[in-house]
């Protein structure tokens, strides 16, 4: 293999010739940030992702259903020059790819020690010594053998935290080693036109020979985060996080969205459009996938426009695919009485006032332990704990962006219920993938729980779409400070028309 300067230097060769930088998507999922960077100009030549129902959908979404993309793949067992010459035949693999993406699943963080982290490019098995923490080792593995000139890694704010271990700035440390300029700091996405609060630790990393610096995408909407999430930043900062100790911290501040003319996109903004659907007591309201034709609204939002004609291929034809919803009977008229912002203890309290208003309609007195009392008051009331569950439920705001979506919504879609009392409902999986900025003719074309649970994990793709656009303006510098071809100067204007 050539030393890592010269395969560097070969693929900004390539770029200046004007051909697109190719992409490595890891832990994929379904592809949010995949969506991103084709987006904005990439090309996604390959992804590692273990659950299969992810895998399917990253493959149809961006490979035509191609059976090779859509197997599910363990990355403690996928070596890289495999996987390309599986997809590609290659026998220079380090040749292949320009950009790494991806974020190594939180619950993998733990104690991994610095010099493990240190010694990953001297010692390629390191990862197997520690499960616990091999699957961002297993990242930083494949970095150190397909050298590309970017990276961009992605996680909770949790992971500058956890166990009192800083990994972003753990991770930062390695790829200094391996001839990576790097940053990390913390990006909200509703700062760059996603309807949604959703907070993530974003590190880029810039190969030295590209000479330049990572930056991050100034904000794009202008929006005060709520005081939890805005205690989550100031709680997570290197100065204030007790840490392991580091020789240097990667971190940057947060870019200022200051002046910005533009103001958020709500929740209604994003899904008024969307077909009137009030909660059913049968399975689901239609078929999971069947078509049905869009809302007929007084002025379409220029969100819902960009969710409906999304560049890349993704453009919707007159009708809405998945908005389906779970049912759940008890709940609806909870559910119809609550305010915008109500949670889980207002709910409780709303239920028991619905038992109370039954009972007096029954002509009976409240018995607690009667048989007929407990198997009404289960009929109408959650069992759980409003002490303990606070956060369980959420009723969205109309005029709001709307809370963090995550995995859990593959389990129950409680945090968040329809603003619209009228529908009485919580969202379906087209609601929150508009929530998440997936365009409308993504596909999610597998079961109710499984198409939400990929939503929730997902990355929004037009924040990823503002970090893809930065790192190619990035790199595009770097061609045209090298002067590595008589295109660079195209090229360069090419992005600058992104």
């Amino acid at each position: 293999m050539q030393d890592r300067t010269s395969i560097r230097r070969h693929k900004l060769e390539r770029l200046a010739r004007g051909e697109s930088p190719r992409v490595m998507d890891l832990f994929s999922g379904c592809g949010g940030i995949s969506l991103g960077f084709l987006t904005a100009g990439f090309d996604i030549v390959a992804n590692v992702e273990f659950d299969p129902h992810a895998a399917a959908t990253h493959a149809l979404n961006f490979h035509r259903g191609d059976p090779r993309h859509a197997v599910a793949r363990d990355i403690t067992h996928t070596e890289p020059e495999g996987l390309l010459e599986e997809l590609y035949g290659t026998d220079a693999p380090d040749q292949m790819i320009d950009v790494i993406v991806g974020g190594p699943p939180c619950q993998a963080y733990t104690r991994v020690g610095r010099a493990k982290l240190r010694d990953v490019h001297q010692h390629p098995e390191a990862f197997r010594q520690d499960a616990r923490g091999n699957l961002y080792l297993r990242y930083l593995e494949y970095v150190r053998r397909l050298q590309p000139l970017a990276i961009v890694m992605e996680n909770v704010p949790d992971s500058l935290n956890y166990g009192g271990v800083n990994i972003p700035n753990e991770v930062a440390e390695a790829l200094t080693e391996l001839g990576y300029n790097c940053r990390y700091t913390l990006l909200n996405a509703v700062h760059y036109g996603v309807p949604q609060y959703r907070e993530r630790m974003i590190l880029i990393a810039v190969a030295e020979e590209v000479g330049q610096d990572p930056r991050f995408p100034d904000p794009e909407n202008s929006v005060d985060l709520p005081e939890g999430y805005m205690h989550m930043r100031q709680t997570y900062l290197p100065e204030n996080s007790q840490v392991t100790f580091f020789d240097r911290v990667y971190h940057v501040a947060s870019p200022s969205h200051d002046g910005r003319p533009r103001r958020f996109v709500s929740a209604q903004e994003a899904l008024e459009d969307l077909p009137f659907m009030k909660g059913r007591t049968k399975k689901s309201n239609h078929p999971y996938g069947e078509p049905v034709p869009y809302a007929e609204v007084q002025a379409l939002s220029s969100y819902a426009r960009l969710m409906r004609k999304w560049s890349a291929g993704f453009v919707a034809d007159h009708l809405v695919r998945d908005h389906v919803t779970r049912a759940q009977p008890r709940d609806y008229p909870i559910f119809e009485r609550m305010g915008w912002g109500d949670q889980y203890p207002a709910a409780h309290r709303i239920a028991e006032g619905i038992l109370e208003d039954r009972i007096w309609a029954l002509g009976f007195e409240k018995q607690p332990g009667a048989l007929w009392y407990e198997d009404l008051r289960n009929r109408i009331v959650p069992p759980y704990d409003p002490g303990k569950f606070p956060n369980k439920w959420r009723k969205m705001a109309p005029n709001e962006p709307a809370r963090t979506l995550l995995a859990h919504l593959g389990k129950d879609t409680y945090t968040h219920i329809h603003y619209d009392p009228e529908q009485a409902r919580t969202i379906s999986v087209r609601e929150a993938a508009r929530l998440q900025s997936f365009p409308d003719a993504f596909q999610f074309p597998q079961t109710l729980n499984a198409a939400y649970r990929m939503i929730g994990n997902a990355v929004p793709p037009l924040l990823a779409l503002c970090v893809a656009k930065q790192v190619l303006a990035t790199l595009m510098a770097g061609v045209s400070f090298g002067a590595y071809g008589s295109k660079h100067v195209e090229v360069a204007a090419k992005v600058a028309g992104l």
